[in-house]
């Protein structure tokens, strides 16, 4: 049961209401905005479609698979470990697994798991800063 506003009695919103909405949009935009133009930039120039396709494509396995684990939690049923999910994050499935969260409410609450979904987030962003406008020089360091 939920009041006028969404909510649940406990304070909680019900499952199919985002909140702050507009915001969120904003920080997907954001974080995947140089991800995107890396890829498509890659792609337009003859390098590679490679990128563009897997950001896509495995973030549609990562939403997913989070959809799946949600499904799993509530029917108390054996559940897809974390070091899944954040393989499939790093693995480009991250964009799909920020959606997954804040429209399935899954995997929002838990700190430890954030932190490390967000250094995932972080090193993209890098890996696509050093690309477009270092040059590569980072990745020559490892």
């Amino acid at each position: 049961m939920s009041d006028s506003r969404g909510r649940r009695p406990e304070g909680r919103p019900s499952s199919g209401h985002i909140q702050h909405l507009k915001l969120k949009l904003l920080v997907l935009l954001g974080v995947c905005a140089l991800p995107l133009f890396g890829s498509v930039s890659m792609w337009l120039r003859g390098i590679s479609l490679l990128p563009l396709a897997a950001y896509g494509i495995v973030s549609v396995l990562a939403f997913f698979l989070y959809w799946a684990d949600k499904r799993k939690a509530r029917a108390d049923a054996w559940r897809t470990p974390e070091n899944i999910l954040h393989a499939v994050e790093l693995a480009g499935g991250w964009p799909g697994a920020l959606i997954a969260q804040q429209v399935l409410r899954h995997k929002t609450r838990k700190v430890s798991f954030q932190i490390l979904f967000w250094v995932i987030v972080l090193l993209h962003q890098v890996f696509w800063i050093d690309q477009l406008f270092l040059g590569s020089s980072l990745l020559t360091l490892f």
